[in-house]
């Protein structure tokens, strides 16, 4: 039995899928999205997922009418972010030097989550498949054809996979993935701190650890803790006392006492490469197409410019099917270089402050570095982009 078609459907409405649906639900294509749970209604607790926005990012929700349903209460600016290597290594990124407003903005997960779902619903272009699961697939041209557990069918031109690192479109679509763990997880939890942060973003390499704090508003912190995962276990163990002693010791006191706002969690950390993240009928995008270290906080925003650069080639092309593999072969081309250079910078970086015999070159790049304005200039511009 044929069920519904319509020229693209997206699996999954995390933050990447979502924006991806909204923008082709705008560009006129039919689209149905297909998710297993609706986003939480956020609350005043500061969700412990926190992503830095990139400008280009934020220009991109702001084009979908996204950001301005956002509280801006919530929202943080980054207007400088301090990096101290293990040694005397030390690099400072000014949004005033660069002449740039800002470097980056910090939201909490769920509420953007929840400000692009809304702006779905309100356009009602999109069609939403949630609380829905996907049985089976039955890929074909021109048609796949999409069972879900309710005994339901979809069937669509292009099946893009927005269902994240462990994607399983990815995996039914054979499209093979190599994943490396890192051994290490990033331990998340949120702090009030003694001292006003002013939008400084702050970051200490250390004895193999990557220690972040993003600035929260008012006096508040986000920390990432990159560390390995028996230490991160530890961690997550501790009491709230302890935990912010440590998490205080760690940034040096840079912010004076610490307060835990929120339980702290801890998650793997791992590069996910994948050999081709297209095929006919089938593109991924955000983390079922890529997976790369959290140092840089690019996660994200890669997909963000996966979502734009596949609706845009979709719509430059309409005269093509959807899963016309020419059309989706260009997609992975516009997107290659980016994904391959954020995850050869950030493994470089990963391996680069683990090994001690690194050290003096590691900390003395830094120190060269924070003296030429030219350099600062362009390391801004790139995490920019």
């Amino acid at each position: 039995m044929n069920g519904k078609r319509y020229q693209v459907v997206i699996v999954g409405a995390g933050l990447v899928g979502a924006a991806a649906a909204l923008a082709l639900g705008r560009q006129g294509f039919t689209v149905a999205l297909v998710e297993r749970q609706p986003p939480q209604v956020p609350d005043e607790t500061w969700d412990t997922r926190i992503y830095a926005i990139s400008p280009a990012s934020q220009r991109y929700l702001e084009r979908l009418g996204v950001w301005q349903r956002m509280d801006a209460g919530r929202i943080q600016s980054v207007f400088r972010m301090d990096v101290a290597g293990d040694s005397f290594g030390a690099i400072r990124l000014d949004a005033y030097e660069a002449g740039v407003s800002h470097l980056a903005t910090i939201v909490e997960a769920g509420r953007l989550q929840h400000a692009l779902w809304q702006a779905l619903q309100a356009d009602g272009n999109v069609a939403l498949h949630c609380p829905a699961a996907i049985d089976s697939i039955q890929w074909g041209e021109p048609y796949t054809q999409l069972s879900l557990a309710d005994g339901s069918t979809l069937e669509a031109e292009l099946v893009v996979g927005a269902d994240g690192a462990a994607s399983r479109i990815r995996e039914w679509a054979g499209l093979a993935s190599t994943l490396t763990p890192y051994g290490q997880s990033g331990v998340v939890a949120n702090f009030a701190c003694g001292i006003p942060h002013r939008g400084t973003a702050f970051q200490w390499f250390f004895d193999s650890d990557i220690l972040a704090w993003l600035p929260l508003p008012g006096n508040r912190l986000s920390m990432v803790w990159s560390t390995q995962t028996t230490h991160a276990d530890e961690l997550v163990a501790l009491d709230a006392a302890a935990l912010a002693g440590k998490v205080r010791a760690a940034g040096h006191d840079r912010l004076g006492e610490l307060q835990l706002l929120t339980p702290a969690a801890a998650f793997p950390l791992r590069l996910i490469r994948v050999d081709s993240v297209v095929a006919p009928g089938v593109a991924l995008i955000g983390d079922a197409a890529h997976g790369v270290h959290p140092l840089a906080g690019q996660g994200v925003n890669l997909g963000f410019g996966d979502a734009e650069a596949l609706v845009d080639m979709l719509a430059q092309h309409r005269h093509a099917r959807c899963g016309d593999v020419r059309v989706l072969q260009a997609y992975a081309r516009q997107r290659a270089e980016p994904v391959r250079r954020m995850q050869a910078v950030t493994h470089g970086l990963h391996h680069l402050f683990s090994d001690e015999r690194a050290a003096w070159l590691r900390n003395a790049g830094m120190k060269v570095a924070d003296h030429l304005p030219p350099l600062k200039a362009a390391l801004v511009r790139e995490a920019m982009s």
